[in-house]
């Protein structure tokens, strides 16, 4: 059984950053896609960032891109997302989710695999 835990998040000030770190257990993770999610109260589960099995490829949502990065090591077997230049509007509980497709998709339907999230709180 794929475990997903995600760790790293916490309490930052806006313009802060924070790295959050999903450890995969029970399989490989150079065999999925790997993306991270992030859902507010009252919002759906949206879309932050992805790569590719390789780590070849990575997507990220406008709202995110050039704060955000995505990575991951599959030696390690890891993903992590490094957050900078925070704003208020990046609070959320931040999702690590697994896909078995070599080409990560954007709707969080397609994922097969899912952490229980962390959360992360950008004080203004």
């Amino acid at each position: 059984q794929v475990q997903l835990v995600e760790s790293g998040g916490g309490l930052v000030q806006s313009g802060g950053s924070l790295r959050l770190s999903c450890v995969v257990s029970g399989g490989t993770v150079s065999r999925y896609a790997m993306a991270w999610f992030r859902q507010a109260p009252g919002q759906e589960r949206e879309f932050v960032a992805a790569t590719s099995r390789s780590g070849g490829s990575t997507f990220y949502a406008d709202s995110v891109k050039a704060r955000f990065t995505i990575s991951r090591d599959n030696t390690k077997n890891t993903v992590a997302l490094q957050m900078n230049s925070l704003k208020p509007g990046d609070t959320a509980v931040y999702y690590c989710a697994a896909d078995r497709t070599a080409i990560p998709g954007l709707a969080y339907e397609t994922y097969d695999y899912w952490g229980r999230g962390t959360q992360v709180t950008v004080s203004s």
